[in-house]
């Protein structure tokens, strides 16, 4: 009989905090997709919810807490004591806090615990989503738990720099050979067979998605009807096009959670949310008549932080006679969506169907970046002419560099030192533009070498 060694346990990571920090925020960005139901409102997660994350090959288990809180409910005292058992079996604590408040109350008495248990803590200052936030992070020294890390779960700022610390926090439980399964030969690298496209239908509500949803998938799959808030849950069409298989998912409209007054309503969101997360590409309808408005912005920051190319669709173009009020339209959306990138814009009528047909070599070309890989060597050429050219301040130097994942491409640089963001921002467009990746968002992870 052949012996089988077990499996190691997988070192734990404990998020917790005070209600309403962003702790499952950051979960799901650390997971990579919408696990936990997020809410702005305290007390949404009561029960602990513990996935298997990875980063850099390194797994390991990340675990979701309620809101800790030194008195409250009944039900109060249940969710801190699910907390405290959590932090006693813990590899790692993630201590979050609030930086756009700053220190609170609560958060000297959660302080005050984790020093008399004492488990390995890493203070972390989350909304830090601007360079005046990050400075601010200071102030949480006097928590006693450590120089603060800044991050901004819900749009990723400093996200890979925070688990770059957890894994040289926790036990190394991956399979040897981790970084030679990485750097090994690109010429051996085989694509794995890609699954249909995720194409989702996006917008707030009563834009004209479900009628754009209807015409792509050639028959009346949704509900249409001039009232708002008429899909009530994502719909997945598979259809067979000219350039092979193509899920679309029509999603509900999504309006500002303080309008939401209806638990199906706020379910439907839930699940249009995660439509976006699973997505390769999102077509984010605006109804050209009312032009940009707050809440299309609020919603183009939500789909750009899922890191999927985005096709942006000016419906009912042809209600507007007007050639001036059409410029004027075409560069407020460069003015007030200019964050998302050179998206493509497309003048269509999903009602008559203009201009949709064009929809399709668009739909092709973002497909084929998204999947996209570049070989290592490719890569190293275009960051070293890059850096030739301009080299970074300070001596600062990526010394190798490397496409570790796709969907969307993600680029690792590996550095002496830490670099700007405003050299990170020219090595990203330098990329881009070598490669032609057009308008697919990448992602650029910096590592520090460590002696």
């Amino acid at each position: 009989m052949t012996e089988i060694d077990e499996a190691p346990e997988l070192p734990s990571v404990v998020i917790v905090g005070r209600p309403n920090v962003g702790k499952s925020t950051l979960f799901n960005r650390i997971v990579g997709e919408q696990v936990a139901i997020v809410e702005d409102r305290p007390g949404v997660t009561r029960d602990r919810k513990e996935v298997d994350a990875e980063w850099l090959g390194r797994p390991f288990k990340l675990v979701d807490t309620g809101g800790w809180l030194p008195s409250g409910s009944e039900l109060d005292d249940k969710v801190s004591r699910q907390v405290e058992a959590a932090v006693r079996q813990a590899s790692l604590v993630m201590f979050l806090v609030d930086g756009s408040v700053g220190v609170t109350d609560d958060d000297e008495q959660i302080a005050i615990w984790l020093r008399r248990i004492k488990p390995p803590v890493l203070l972390v200052v989350n909304k830090a989503d601007n360079d005046q936030r990050e400075g601010a992070r200071w102030e949480f020294l006097s928590l006693g738990l450590g120089e603060p890390l800044p991050v901004s779960a819900l749009h990723g700022r400093r996200a890979g720099d925070l688990l770059d610390e957890v894994i040289a926090r926790i036990p190394d439980v991956s399979p040897a050979g981790i970084v030679e399964a990485f750097l090994e030969d690109d010429e051996n690298w085989t694509p794995p067979e890609q699954a249909a496209p995720r194409v989702a239908v996006v917008g707030r509500p009563n834009v004209g998605k479900s009628t754009l949803f209807n015409r792509l998938v050639g028959e009346n799959r949704s509900v249409v009807h001039d009232m708002p808030g008429t899909t009530r849950d994502a719909i997945d069409t598979l259809v067979e096009t000219d350039d092979g298989p193509i899920v679309f998912v029509d999603t509900a409209g999504m309006r500002r959670r303080s309008k939401i007054d209806d638990s199906a309503e706020y379910y439907s969101l839930v699940r249009a949310l995660r439509a976006i997360d699973d997505a390769d590409i999102a077509l984010f309808v605006i109804d050209a008549t009312e032009g940009i408005t707050g809440q299309d912005q609020r919603l183009a920051e939500r789909v750009d932080a899922a890191g999927c190319p985005i096709v942006l669709l000016l419906n009912k173009w042809e209600l507007i006679d007007d050639a001036e009020r059409r410029l004027d339209i075409l560069a407020e959306v460069k003015r007030k969506l200019g964050f998302i990138g050179d998206a493509p814009i497309l003048k269509i009528s999903a009602l008559s169907g203009k201009g949709v047909n064009k929809l399709a070599p668009v739909l092709k070309e973002a497909i084929v970046q998204y999947h996209r890989r570049v070989p290592t060597r490719d890569v190293n050429k275009v960051i070293s002419a890059a850096q030739q050219k301009q080299p970074a301040p300070g001596g600062t130097k990526v010394l190798y560099a490397m496409q570790g994942a796709t969907d969307p491409p993600t680029f690792t640089l590996f550095v002496n030192r830490e670099l700007p963001h405003t050299y990170l921002r020219y090595l990203e467009r330098s990329i881009r533009e070598a490669f032609d990746f057009g308008s697919t968002p990448l992602k650029l992870r910096v590592r520090r070498r460590t002696e």
